[in-house]
């Protein structure tokens, strides 16, 4: 993947992360980007309403951070991506579960698949204890409904980090705010015929408060992707 990496070096990586109270891992999850690999890399990190030192920490390891005072998962993106500059945009959560040092290795397979969007897997390699039995049925009720109602074949439609091109970005129509977002920009993707692909990570263990809630969200979650199939047949 030589070419690949030397193609980086004329690349600028845009990273968007949200983050709610992340002090105790946001610097980490910066810390770990890799900058030698790209021609230059910005971090957005978009805060809504932290109360601890996320925002302090933050711009002390030079992001660029936005007050997002609306909540919601999907808000946060489209706030964070109306920033972005880079040539590639690659997403993540602030609290250390997703391989942030990675980056570079997913962004060169963007390239040598000739893809639009690379989309992360955290079930292949996820170890023992790291994301709960009710999580992981529930992202297996998810994942399955997806895979039936778009033909989408992707093993974890929950994933939350990716890596894609950001001229793809006008071309796709985001509408949720919430964790329906996830799935939304995958969906968009492929049904506006994007080259989407999958590759796995090492996802590991959260640290801080668990902001998800698995019934609340897993259910409107579904709704969602049913409503979003009923609008794709002009029903």
């Amino acid at each position: 993947m030589k070419d690949e990496r030397d193609a980086l070096k004329n690349l600028k990586l845009s990273v968007v992360i949200p983050t709610i109270n992340e002090e105790e891992t946001i610097g980490q999850v910066i810390d770990s980007i890799p900058r030698g690999e790209f021609k230059d890399v910005e971090v957005i990190v978009v805060d809504t309403n932290s109360t601890d030192r996320t925002v302090e920490i933050a711009k002390e390891r030079g992001a660029i951070v936005i007050n997002e005072p609306r909540r919601g998962y999907g808000r946060a993106y489209k706030t964070g991506f109306s920033m972005c500059t880079g040539d590639i945009i690659a997403t993540m959560d602030g609290d250390g579960t997703y391989p942030a040092e990675d980056l570079a290795k997913i962004a060169e397979v963007l390239l040598e698949k000739n893809a639009d969007f690379v989309t992360c897997d955290r079930l292949t390699k996820l170890s023992p204890g790291v994301m709960s039995t009710t999580h992981r049925v529930g992202n297996w009720v998810l994942s399955a409904t997806l895979r039936l109602l778009f033909g989408l074949k992707i093993k974890d439609s929950q994933s939350g980090m990716w890596v894609f091109k950001r001229n793809i970005l006008p071309k796709l129509k985001l509408e949720s705010d919430g964790m329906a977002f996830s799935e939304e920009i995958k969906i968009e993707c492929a049904i506006r015929g994007f080259n989407l692909v999958e590759v796995p990570i090492n996802y590991r263990e959260r640290r801080g408060k668990v902001k998800l809630n698995t019934w609340r969200d897993g259910i409107s979650n579904l709704i969602y992707l049913f409503k979003k199939r009923f609008k794709t047949l002009g029903v």
